[in-house]
């Protein structure tokens, strides 16, 4: 009976590990160009509370927009992005005109203030590329 019972705890101990989960992002260091927008017609094509992507836009959102030549480095629309100098993560959620090259562009909502202060600065970004399953093969 004791050994039976050992039996069954080791096996729920067993069935009960498992294996560390990799991470899932692969976080790359940059330095970019950053300058900061508003949802106001004059600073965006057509209507300023729709993203590239098709998001909407609403003052307090923690948002960026990146030029295309990030977006083939792997700022991919919903990229995580930490930026020098300001709290908490960023997400890709619009692109600028192909016109800029590594540059992002924060959105600041209607404070058109915050963003003139902010200016245009070089900073240091880390964004995360998401990490893809390995898909295991059969072998014949």
């Amino acid at each position: 009976m004791k050994t039976s019972f050992k039996i069954v705890l080791i096996l729920l101990v067993i069935a009960g590990c498992k294996p560390d989960n990799p991470p899932e992002y692969t976080w790359q260091h940059l330095t970019v160009t950053a300058t900061a927008y508003n949802s106001v017609t004059n600073q965006t094509s057509s209507n300023p509370h729709i993203t590239a992507f098709g998001d909407s836009l609403f003052p307090g959102l923690k948002y960026i927009a990146v030029s295309n030549d990030l977006i083939r480095k792997g700022l991919k629309h919903n990229t995580p992005v930490s930026i020098q100098g300001l709290e908490g993560l960023y997400l890709v959620k619009d692109k600028m005109h192909s016109r800029k090259k590594n540059h992002i562009d924060i959105y600041m909502g209607l404070n058109i203030k915050a963003a003139k202060e902010w200016g245009r600065k070089k900073v240091q970004i880390v964004y995360g590329i998401k990490n893809e399953p390995l898909l295991e093969t059969k072998r014949d």
